[in-house]
Formats: C-alpha cells, sequence, structure tokens
C-alpha cells in the first residue's frame, strides 16, 4: 500500500461542508494541529487516522492508503 495525496481529506472535508476548526472540534485537537495534519506537516498516528475516518464513516485505509497496482492484481 502506498500513502494517498492529502488532497482526498481535503477533498472529503470540503464535500461535508467542515471547516479546519470544524475537524479539530470533532477531533478534540486545536486547529492548527489539524491543519498541520492535512498538510502533511505533523506526522499522522493510527489512532488519529482512526478518529478522522470515523468523522467520513470509513476506515482509515480508505482515506490515507491505496493498493499498488501489483497489490490490485494479487486480489
Amino acid at each position: 500500500m502506498v500513502q494517498k495525496n492529502m488532497n482526498y481529506l481535503k477533498e472529503l472535508r470540503e464535500n461535508k461542508g467542515l471547516s479546519y476548526l470544524d475537524m479539530a472540534e470533532m477531533l478534540g485537537i486545536s486547529k492548527a494541529y489539524y491543519w498541520q495534519i492535512e498538510h502533511k506537516n505533523r506526522r499522522l498516528y493510527y489512532d488519529m487516522a482512526k478518529k478522522i475516518a470515523a468523522v467520513f464513516d470509513l476506515k482509515p485505509d480508505a482515506i490515507f492508503y491505496e493498493e499498488t497496482e501489483e497489490e490490485k492484481k494479487d486480489n
């Protein structure tokens, strides 16, 4: 698996009409902390990835990772 571009996270957030502050409040973190995650200026830990994914009713892998072409062939 390879890491997806964080633009997908931004797209999900914007499609749901959420601001950085909205996300931060739902996750129990500061607006600056969330902004840093979305802009890849802060490391994303799995427990935070799970919290973010829950906001969108998705699994973390659906947001943050995608299968490589080789992995798709194996499945």
